[in-house]
């Protein structure tokens, strides 16, 4: 069948975005994590029978993953051309970040869809499960030097053969946790969003058939290629350089560069990144899927009107040596993907700012504060807590950034305070927006927050945090300042400490009644603070976004 008529192709447009947004709300509301129920860090989708691309996203899932899952589906196509085999009832589960992208605690599980004897495409699951092994509960390490040290790796296996669970793989899974209970509901979880997927997914066919739905795929990728080749055909022609920097990569103290040399030409989109560093030795390494990924999340925040499949990345050609830390493979640890992702996105933010100043964005805040507590209850069992935390936005050219918001690479809501409290022993004492922590300019960077936690486990509360931005501040764009960097610190017998490594650290222990305190940063500024409306100021200081003397030191304002 070729050719389908407007209303047609957007009604199963429609239909298919639902699965995938039904098997989102399955998970949402059945996992056992906060890091899934709460904060959504999951992803499903439909991915090509034959190329493993993706066919249809859902709207509520993380937006990192729609990229990297389709490298996660390559991977079990190549895994059952090489010997693995394949049937009607196989599932396939895997965490492997070189094979699939991010990090291992990210875990898939890929099925395919047969009609009528012949498979039709894949239906895959992500999710981020709470602890997986390793050296640091929570998994991410600051100190890592390999994989090995990060966690549990699974390659492609079938958990479910021809419709029968394999207890052999979910013995090594749950032997291979601090929190097996955790990781047991999450698993059930995706299976559950993938039983409902192949269910909707069947009745559709029902009703329209695999012709039909075949040509929808194909017309609704050519569309994003034509959109996308069409948005970079608007851009000026021509070869754009951008860099920003990482603080260090958690073991040895020096800066990492993130390098991008844009190239425009002919309605095509080079994204060359040779000149960023190389593989380093702590885990702010990342796969070439994962580069891939990141670089799709921040081409559709500039083109959001271009549809979420891989038709996008047609135009779009990459250059990742596999030397640099954005193309590693194993045994590199890569447990904080997530800093390295957001300077990337950063970095092709900032290149289309030079192309086309006029919609120019600020640096967002930048870190994720991966931040994990761990301990004993009274009972003795084992608690692991790990979250992510917000900050300020940039400035942009219509308005001020948003404050205390999550970062380009998420749809994910920041967990609650009162659930992690419900969850875990401790107590938030403070969480607060942080003033003056927004780039000065125009139009202000959004701020970023204040997080006080009090440890109120009777033994001592481990901690690590893996995060960015201590040194190397959000940028700000078209005149407009930085924001503020990052902060973090604990109690201590002796007072106040900080991480000498500046956002990243390990081995920290308080005991219950000492707390520890997160100051994340605020966005970078757009435009000339001198510009911004005297009323604007004003409004600033009354609502606590800005100190009277950040008033009078940025914008030269006196009350």
């Amino acid at each position: 069948m070729t050719g389908l008529d407007p209303v047609t192709l957007a009604v199963l447009k429609g239909r298919l975005e639902q699965i995938a947004d039904e098997m989102d709300a399955t998970l949402y509301r059945s996992a056992f994590n906060p890091i899934i129920a709460e904060a959504r860090d999951a992803c499903h989708g439909l991915y090509h029978a034959e190329t493993g691309a993706t066919l249809v996203q859902g709207t509520k899932g993380l937006p990192i993953f729609v990229g990297a899952m389709s490298f996660a589906v390559q991977a079990v196509i190549r895994r059952v051309a090489n010997g693995a085999g394949l049937e009607p009832g196989d599932t396939f589960l895997f965490n492997d970040p070189y094979e699939g992208g991010t990090h291992l605690n990210d875990f898939r599980l890929v099925r395919p869809v047969f009609r009528q004897g012949k498979l039709f495409c894949w239906l895959a699951s992500v999710g981020h499960w709470l602890d997986i092994g390793g050296n640091v509960p929570g998994n991410y390490n600051p100190r890592a030097t390999e994989s090995h040290q990060e966690g549990v790796r699974i390659p492609p296996v079938k958990l479910i053969r021809a419709g029968v669970m394999q207890q052999d793989i979910l013995d090594i899974l749950a032997a291979n946790s601090r929190v097996p209970q955790s990781n047991w509901g999450d698993l059930n979880g995706q299976l559950n969003a993938l039983d409902l997927g192949e269910r909707r997914l069947g009745q559709l066919l029902d009703e329209h058939g695999e012709a039909k739905l075949d040509a929808a795929f194909g017309a609704l990728a050519d569309r994003a290629a034509a959109l996308m080749e069409a948005e970079i055909r608007g851009l000026p022609e021509g070869r754009i350089v951008f860099e920003d920097y990482l603080d260090n990569d958690g073991v040895t103290d020096e800066r990492l560069t993130i390098a991008l040399d844009m190239e425009i030409r002919d309605g095509r989109m080079l994204l060359d990144f040779s000149r960023s560093s190389p593989a380093c030795l702590g885990p702010i390494n990342i796969s070439y899927a994962t580069t891939v990924a990141a670089c799709y999340v921040a081409l559709k925040h500039a083109f959001p009107d271009v549809p979420a499949n891989a038709g996008v990345l047609r135009p779009i050609e990459f250059v990742i040596p596999d030397i640099s830390l954005l193309g590693v493979g194993p045994p590199r640890p890569v447990a904080g993907y997530t800093e390295t992702i957001l300077r990337l996105i950063g970095v092709v933010f900032g290149a289309l700012g030079k192309v086309v100043p006029d919609r120019a964005t600020a640096a967002p805040f930048g870190t994720i504060n991966a931040l994990s507590l761990s301990g004993q209850r009274k009972n003795g069992t084992r608690w692991v807590m790990f979250s992510f935390f917000g900050g300020g936005l940039g400035g942009n050219p219509e308005s001020d950034g948003l404050h205390h918001a999550n970062n380009p690479i998420s749809t994910a809501t920041i967990p609650p305070a009162e659930i992690l409290e419900a969850a875990y022993p401790v107590m938030f004492t403070q969480w607060a927006l942080r003033p003056d922590s927004g780039g000065a300019g125009l139009h202000r960077g959004g701020v970023g927050a204040v997080y006080e936690i009090e440890a109120l486990s009777p033994g001592v509360t481990e901690v690590a945090l893996l995060g960015e931005r201590g040194r190397y501040a959000p940028f700000g764009v078209s005149g407009g300042h930085e924001g503020a960097l990052n902060r973090f610190a604990w109690q201590t017998k002796d007072g106040w400490a900080s991480p000498p490594m500046a956002s990243k650290v390990v081995g920290v222990k308080i005991v219950a009644g000492q707390r520890l305190r997160l100051e994340s940063p605020g966005g970078g500024g757009w435009g000339d603070p001198m510009q911004r409306p005297r009323d604007a100021v004003a409004r600033d200081i009354r609502l606590g976004f800005v100190s009277a003397e950040g008033a009078a030191r940025d914008y030269g304002y006196k009350a």
